[in-house]
């Protein structure tokens, strides 16, 4: 406060007469003084009353908010030897809360050791209290599994960077303490699908991104609030299990809760509104800091600042494959790889600290940028590095926490390099689609929307509907929905019931399936059990080999996925494949995105899986076949399981592959097995857990009575606020 009082000319801190050296010093610490305590005191009330502004609008109001503390707190002191300007108190005011960060946390990255001293202090008083309370998670016997998803990394990627030194706390833990293994995704290689699989355990009839329902005329899509929440349902119906974190778990900035009570940025429930609605609690118990507030507010003007620089420099340079980086993209950026990660990493810090069984966290920095700026470079490679010091530093804080935690690392899918369809033939799948109807063509391409999260939560954030009107639920008439998720084309007819045959198809349209099947950018097709693709080829599913031989180029297991895909009750009329070039690892998106995943073709479908040794082996025990599960009437209810079928492996409709039947390798840079689909994830962590935790809970013997079984788990469920 004293050095800014001499820089700036709009703040002094003495009488117009002049002062001592230290009567400026005491009234510097009166001032000092007094500032801090309205921020320890009035901060957290102010910004519970804002809880339900938009979380963007509230980071826009730090300042102003810090500015009105600090005229306050200088209107205090006596003599009214403190003056400053209103806009000159809002500088200040950042100024002091940022000096205040800087010594108080960022130091801890540092490996400082009063904060460690701190953070002990803290965790040895809370183990005390829930002691005495006898609160869940208490108990320090169990070790407890935080599982940390890094959306959109894949295998070869996390492997390159901690081999090249970009995150050296991953190598680190590769070296002493982890291995890691790839899995394989569906069909339907994105968040929505893997995710569901993950957290609930069945990612049946998630077909793609987004599709077309015809039973009732409706798009869904996994980053749409209601949608997401009627996905979760359908998921718990279908496997009659809460989810991957019903006991004493956490679910944070995720897509799904997973059965979680404690929830903060979970999409599924950020449809709902009032008191019930807690997905936003995360923004409360952050933002209620104006040392974080302040931080994180300059590290999203500077991160905004970085990404218009970085795609002036591409363009400058002419790289190729690009795609559009104006409008609103830094600030969506801005927030994917600052607020969204700060937000998430502190809400894992707190569960920690309290105790908590289980956490399951979405950071999607990285996914984000790779959208736009391609997998791999060095836009990609700093969003990697600041992601491995926020490793760091939650492993930091594990050693301090009630009880021993084992860090789980893993991803949801990987992404595929490539230009995009649009750039490539100048025309859109919808374009191609309408011309092989016969129906007009727009003479000017449009662009289609991005799928990625950090749209949605954007927009969840600022209580807007995502992707709602026009695209979410189509007009009637016989034009054909075409809906595109990442290098994935879905095709509907809404006027044919059900779905539709390759003849009926073909009379209406006859020139349609040809058209797609022999377009150049065009991998293969699924239309009614049989896959096309170009110069008239055909392969029948129900046929063992024909369908392998024909999808042979896009990578083991892509019959099997599109098979599966193939029973699902909302698959599309028609589903469309990109082209993928296995010498270049290139396929064309559908969207507007140089990095993309949702279909087959690449690293999109080989995320990773990371896990301490001292958890057993994920594929120790042979998984059941994957079979295809029998096609159900919209809307009804899966058979009753057998208590055999009920078992957490039985639950998982997922394969190995044969190599998945043999010992891993002992060597974490070998070459290890995959799991198969994310349902075998789901298995694996859920053993894990059990491993931890002993013999689970009934399902029943641990929710409370009339509680929906982990749908929306803060319906009629009395639970902790956790933004304390």
């Amino acid at each position: 406060m004293l050095a800014l009082a001499g820089i700036l000319p709009d703040f002094r801190l003495q009488s117009d007469d002049g002062d001592s050296i230290t009567r400026i010093g005491l009234t510097a610490a009166w001032g000092a003084g007094a500032f801090g305590l309205l921020s320890a005191l009035v901060w957290p009330v102010l910004v519970r009353a804002l809880l339900l502004v938009p979380a963007l609008v509230l980071g826009l109001l730090v300042f102003f908010l810090n500015g009105s503390l600090l005229l306050i707190a200088l209107s205090l002191i006596p003599a009214g030897r403190g003056e400053v300007a209103p806009e000159t108190a809002v500088v200040v005011a950042a100024v002091m809360s940022a000096v205040a960060s800087a010594t108080s946390t960022a130091l801890a990255v540092r490996d400082d050791e009063a904060y460690r001293r701190r953070l002990y202090r803290l965790a040895d008083r809370r183990r005390r209290r829930q002691r005495r309370a006898g609160a869940p998670g208490a108990g320090e016997g169990a070790p407890g599994l935080v599982f940390l998803q890094l959306d959109g990394v894949g295998y070869e990627v996390l492997r390159s960077a901690a081999g090249r030194g970009v995150m050296p706390t991953v190598a680190d833990w590769l070296d002493r303490s982890h291995r890691v293994i790839s899995w394989r995704t569906d069909w339907s290689s994105q968040t929505g699908a893997s995710q569901l699989g993950i957290l609930h355990g069945s990612n049946f009839d998630v077909p793609a991104f987004r599709w077309y329902e015809k039973d009732t005329g409706e798009v869904m899509v996994c980053n749409r609030p209601t949608s997401a929440a009627e996905l979760q349902r359908r998921a718990v119906a279908r496997t009659r299990n809460a989810g991957l974190l019903a006991l004493d778990g956490a679910s944070r900035g995720n897509l799904f809760s997973g059965g979680a009570d404690q929830l903060a940025l979970v999409l599924s429930v950020s449809a709902r509104r009032g008191r019930g609605n807690r997905s936003r609690a995360g923004y409360f118990a952050y933002f209620s800091d104006p040392a974080n507030a302040v931080r994180t507010a300059l590290s999203f003007v500077a991160d905004a600042g970085r990404e218009i620089g970085q795609s002036v420099r591409a363009r400058l340079r002419g790289d190729e494959p690009r795609v559009a980086r104006g409008g609103l993209y830094p600030l969506i950026r801005a927030f994917a790889t600052v607020v969204e990660r700060d937000v998430v990493v502190a809400a894992v810090i707190g569960d920690m600290l309290a105790g908590r069984a289980a956490v399951y966290a979405d950071l999607v920095a990285y996914d984000e940028v790779a959208h736009h700026s391609g997998p791999h470079g060095r836009d990609t490679d700093q969003v990697l590095a600041r992601l491995d010091r926020s490793l760091a530093l939650i492993a930091r804080v594990a050693e301090h926490a009630p009880r021993e935690y084992r860090i789980v690392l893993l991803s949801d899918h990987g992404q595929t390099p490539g230009e995009t369809f649009l750039a490539k033939y100048g025309l859109t799948l919808k374009d191609l689609v309408r011309a092989g109807c016969g129906l007009p063509v727009s003479r000017r391409a449009g662009r289609t929307h991005s799928g990625a999260e950090a749209r949605a939560a954007v927009l969840a954030a600022l209580h807007r509907p995502v992707e709602e009107g026009e695209e979410a639920r189509p007009g009637p008439g016989t034009d054909p929905v075409v809906l595109v998720s990442g290098n994935l084309g879905l095709i509907s007819f809404p006027d044919v019931p059900g779905r539709a045959t390759r003849e009926r198809i073909e009379r209406a349209h006859p020139a349609l399936l040809a058209t797609l099947a022999n377009h150049p950018g065009v991998g293969f097709l699924l239309v009614d059990g049989m896959v096309l693709g170009p110069d008239g080829a055909a392969a029948r599913l129900a046929v063992p080999g024909e369908a392998e031989e024909l999808l042979a180029r896009f990578g083991p297991g892509a019959a099997d996925v599109v098979r599966r895909t193939d029973t699902f009750p909302h698959v599309a009329d028609i589903m469309v494949n990109s082209a993928y070039d296995p010498e270049t690892g290139a396929v064309h998106a559908f969207e507007e995105q140089i990095g993309s995943h949702g279909g087959l073709g690449g690293e999109q479908g080989r995320p990773f899986l990371m896990w301490p040794t001292v958890l057993s082996e994920p594929v120790r025990a042979r998984v059941p076949e994957r079979v295809p599960e029998p096609a159900l009437p919209p809307g009804a209810a899966p058979a009753a399981q057998s208590p055999a079928a009920q078992s957490p492996a039985a639950q998982s409709p997922a394969a190995q592959s044969p190599a998945a039947q043999t010992p891993a390798a002992q060597s974490p840079a070998a070459e290890a097995p995959e799991l198969v689909g994310a349902e075998a994830v789901h298995a694996v962590l859920r053993r894990w857990l059990r491993e931890a935790d002993g013999p689970q809970v009934p399902l029943e013997d641990h929710r409370p009575e009339g509680a929906a079984i982990g749908i929306l788990p803060s319906v009629g469920v009395p639970v902790q606020d956790e933004s304390r």
